[in-house]
């Protein structure tokens, strides 16, 4: 009635357990890949370090900056005393109507001051074309470029600023 627990063939018992067991061993299979870092992952997206070259004294450009550099002085020099008469003339006129003598007074001085803009601003202009011919040449920076550009660029503002607010003394008449 009771049934052994061994088959009867233990050979072929042997063989189905060693087969059986065999699938559970390490398996040395090149189907999946390695989990190891690859070349890639290892690499740095970090800008390359690229070597700084120094501009040689250029006496041409040193030349036009200076010329520049006179130019943007003069008119910044010519600009306050000119702001400060177009101030005086716009709260003369202030409450006046457009069109009357005091009105086109303080016009006619703000009209002098968007000339004295103009000219910083073609300075400006000029300075950042000469910046431009640089980079597109592939001429390393020069730094008394970048020095007057952002002078200009201030008086410019200061400028715009100063002649926007004697503007609006007279919009406000």
């Amino acid at each position: 009635m009771n049934q052994p627990l061994l088959p009867a063939r233990p050979a072929a018992f042997a063989l189905a357990v060693t087969l059986i067991l065999g699938g559970c061993a390490a398996q040395t299979s090149t189907r999946y890949p390695s989990l190891l870092p690859r070349a890639i992952e290892s690499r740095s997206d970090a800008e390359p370090e690229s070597p700084v070259v120094l501009a040689e004294p250029e006496p041409s450009t040193d030349s036009a900056l200076a010329d520049l550099r006179k130019t943007l002085d003069r008119t910044s020099a010519d600009f306050a005393p000119a702001a400060t008469r177009a101030e005086r003339l716009a709260d003369a006129a202030r409450g006046d109507a457009p069109g009357g003598e005091r009105w086109i007074a303080a016009q006619t001085a703000l009209a002098e001051l968007d000339g004295y803009r103009a000219t910083t601003s073609a300075t400006l202009s000029a300075v950042d074309t000469m910046a431009s011919d640089r980079i597109t040449g592939g001429k390393p920076e020069y730094p008394a470029i970048a020095t007057l550009q952002t002078a200009a660029q201030a008086a410019l503002e200061a400028q715009s600023t100063r002649i926007t607010a004697i503007s609006a003394k007279l919009r406000s008449a």
